[in-house]
């Protein structure tokens, strides 16, 4: 095998617009792209300098939108982010601590679930 690494994810949404605006403006994640597309709208959203990105889809029928659960942020300050996510009206659970660091848990406008995690020190 010469896989080297997850190249995309998709999200589940049911409008790209609305989850295009909560994943730059709230999450903070960039545009890597907003064109057509073979099935629809291609829309690719990533942190800065990142490998793996996410496309939000509102195009696979077995897909529902808020079905997306385990998505993992990594983050180097939880704390700042959950303060920054909640003051941008978003609900936080954590952050808590786990074997592998701190983790926090959150739901797009759609229900999916993403979690931020701090490796541990």
């Amino acid at each position: 095998m010469t896989i080297t690494h997850v190249q995309l994810l998709s999200v589940p949404v049911a409008d790209q617009d609305r989850a295009k605006d909560f994943y730059t403006s709230t999450v903070g994640l960039e545009v890597l792209a907003d064109q057509p597309g073979v099935h629809g709208r291609w829309l690719q959203v990533a942190p800065k300098g990142a490998d793996t990105s996410l496309v939000l889809v509102d195009w696979f029928p077995g897909m529902p939108p808020g079905s997306l659960r385990g998505l993992l942020l990594r983050t180097t300050d939880i704390d700042a982010d959950c303060a920054r996510l909640r003051a941008r009206g978003v609900e936080v659970d954590g952050p808590k601590a786990t074997p592998w660091g701190r983790q926090a848990t959150f739901a797009d406008p759609d229900g999916n679930v993403l979690a931020l995690n701090e490796g541990a020190q």
